[in-house]
């Protein structure tokens, strides 16, 4: 028998753009809207989603997005960054670093273990294109993503500003040795 659960590299085209930005957008507001300003969230939601936007993404080689898929619908994703300088000093080499950019899953489906499925799978592909590190950033006050990262073995290196709308929050930048790679 075989999992409910789906997940896979997005193709690039117009429906699936159009899915992310919404999904991309749905999240984002189910995790942050609570502790943000409307003002704050508005401009940045304009700014980061909307299908033009994430097609651009899609169609560029560095960005890998990962859709899991549960009863037929798409509830849950991964943005990937190949070769990501977050968290290296300036002229390191970031070649083999893959940054997650955005983990997200649908408020309903939170808990259910789909979120850990997704970062297993970003895990995997990683090792698979022999990556030396996993890096990404969390807001401070994002407990629950933090705890979560934790339990896959994330550990801070620093700290980077993150701006939504007019308020500059800290994002700390964790990262993940993978095994039997340089860091």
């Amino acid at each position: 028998m075989s999992s409910p659960l789906r997940i896979s590299i997005a193709k690039a085209n117009s429906a699936t753009a159009a899915r992310l930005a919404d999904l991309g957008r749905q999240t984002f507001i189910e995790t942050f809207a609570s502790s943000n300003s409307p003002e704050d969230m508005a401009a940045f939601l304009a700014q980061a989603y909307g299908p033009d936007i994430q097609l651009n993404e899609l169609q560029q080689a560095r960005y890998t997005f990962l859709l899991a898929e549960m009863q037929g619908q798409v509830v849950g994703y991964a943005k990937l960054w190949r070769d990501s300088d977050l968290g290296l000093a300036v002229g390191e080499n970031p070649a083999g670093r893959l940054e997650v950019k955005q983990l997200y899953v649908v408020e309903d489906w939170i808990g259910t273990g789909l979120g850990a499925a997704l970062m297993r799978r970003v895990i995997d592909l990683a090792q698979a294109e022999h990556c030396t590190a996993i890096v990404l950033g969390v807001w401070e006050r994002n407990e629950r993503a933090k705890a979560f990262y934790q339990r896959f073995g994330f550990r801070e290196i620093g700290e980077v500003a993150f701006t939504l709308g007019s308020d500059v929050q800290r994002d700390l930048v964790l990262r993940k040795g993978l095994a039997g790679r340089a860091s």
